[in-house]
């Protein structure tokens, strides 16, 4: 008898002590709080932020940029990945990629917006812009705010537009001079019914194809020609598979800076404070810079000889201009994509 009620204290006094001091040291962790001095230890905010154009263009230095500032900036408590080049995704699904979070943040030219928001179709319409300050306040005025505005209905916060410069067209069988060189020629284009519309107003047809793509249909003469910036056709090397460049700033290209909503919401105060502030620098410094950039690509390409560069004469460009009023009359230009 004695020696079973001994056992029998023995594990009462064992559960006991289990009981005690499990569920000490249990509230005792759950009642830490935060330490600030700890913070260092915790894994870093990450964003990955991918893009098609090559490093060295406007919008490939202005993602370095960023990036850098933010990570001096948060003391390294937020790390901005930037994957250039089309490296992680291309300009067909890094959207998708956004939107399910795969990716934190994109810069796609604003024609490639106008897939899932019509309205954004008047930044391509041709000749809409006669100078850098016009973009400037288009963007950063009543209507730049609206068209970001719209993003939210797709959980996308819209954070600022960069700046590029104005397309050229470039040719690998004759000048484009007047209108009627485009007849029967096959163009690239980025997907915006105004930019196919433009083309079919000068009697060409198009192909929408990736950015990263249009090198290669150069080599394989699938298509003709393409239109872009100066530093995307160096940088790229398109100019290396064409004979001809007109500079004819018929267009804009432009980017829109998007972020995840949900991410963005998730973010404290005071990181979404570092991330505003910093794109509003980048911002200011893609402005000053991109045309910098595309006046030097364009030297370049002049001492290189390799593609024959023809500007548009005041008289040469009227007729252009005459040509492509078609795409302002076609009443479903701003709205086939609804």
């Amino acid at each position: 008898m004695k020696l079973f009620l001994a056992i029998a204290l023995l594990l009462f006094l064992g559960i006991a002590s289990a009981l005690f001091f499990g569920r000490d040291f249990s509230e005792t962790a759950q009642s830490l709080e935060y330490d600030d001095e700890q913070e260092g230890l915790k894994e870093a905010i990450v964003i990955n932020f991918s893009h098609v154009a090559a490093e060295n263009t406007p919008k490939g230095m202005a993602a370095r940029k960023f990036a850098e500032l933010v990570e001096e900036r948060s003391a390294g408590k937020i790390k901005v990945n930037v994957y250039s080049n089309g490296s992680l995704y291309n300009d067909k699904n890094e959207y998708e990629a956004l939107k399910s979070g795969h990716v934190q943040m994109i810069a796609p030219a604003t024609s490639k917006m106008t897939i899932h928001f019509p309205s954004w179709q008047i930044l391509d319409l041709p000749f809409a812009f006669r100078n850098v300050s016009e973009v400037k306040a288009m963007y950063e005025g009543a209507t730049g705010e609206a068209l970001l505005g719209e993003l939210e209905e797709d959980g996308l916060k819209g954070m600022t537009f960069w700046y590029n410069g104005f397309k050229q067209i470039t040719s690998n069988k004759h000048p484009l001079i007047m209108p009627e060189d485009f007849e029967q020629m096959h163009f690239r284009i980025m997907p915006s019914p105004v930019l196919k519309a433009q083309f079919e107003a000068l009697g060409a047809s198009t192909s929408e194809l990736p950015f990263n793509e249009t090198y290669n249909n150069l080599e394989v003469d699938f298509i003709d020609g393409q239109e872009n910036t100066i530093s995307n056709i160096y940088t790229k090397k398109l100019y290396i598979e064409q004979a001809h460049m007109t500079i004819s700033n018929h267009g804009y290209l432009g980017y829109v800076v998007l972020m995840n909503e949900d991410f963005w919401e998730q973010l404290t105060d005071s990181h979404q404070q570092i991330l505003t502030e910093t794109m509003e620098e980048t911002t200011a410094w893609i402005e000053r810079h991109s045309i910098e950039m595309n006046d030097a690509y364009l030297r370049q390409m002049k001492r290189d000889e390799s593609i024959e560069i023809h500007y548009l004469t005041p008289a040469e460009r009227e007729e252009w201009q005459k040509a492509m009023e078609a795409v302002y009359r076609r009443p479903s230009t701003l709205t086939e994509n609804k």
